[in-house]
């Protein structure tokens, strides 16, 4: 069963500002429902595409909706997610499904969109 823990959190969370600061994105890391890490973009210079996205870990290099360097940093950012022990046993054959813990990637939110300070217009 899914499980991450708020010092779970605390062991990765020093990676994932890493990766943040380095792109020059802010965002907040959380925890939901105790099975999902979660890391929720609020501005940053890198641009989108659009001011809500849910990033879908699974495809981030074959997306078309993603820049190059949007790309680069959303595999650096998830790689710093899955860094703390993070491992994924299931088998979907067998209808089997066992992950340390589940994670989620919001660029901006319904309520407050994602903010591009890039120089150049996004």
């Amino acid at each position: 069963m899914a499980y991450v823990s708020q010092d779970d959190k605390a062991a990765v969370s020093p990676a994932i500002k890493a990766v943040l600061k380095k792109h020059g994105v802010k965002g907040s890391i959380g925890v939901r429902h105790h099975s999902t890490l979660f890391v929720n973009l609020s501005s940053g210079v890198i641009d989108f595409g659009s001011d809500y996205i849910q990033v879908n870990q699974y495809c981030i290099e074959e997306s078309e909706r993603y820049s190059p360097e949007a790309k680069a940093f959303l595999v650096e950012l998830v790689a710093a997610m899955k860094s703390n022990g993070w491992f994924d046993k299931s088998d979907m054959m067998t209808d089997y499904f066992h992950v340390a813990y589940h994670i989620s990637i919001n660029v901006g939110k319904y309520n407050k969109p994602y903010v591009c300070t890039a120089p150049v217009a996004c």
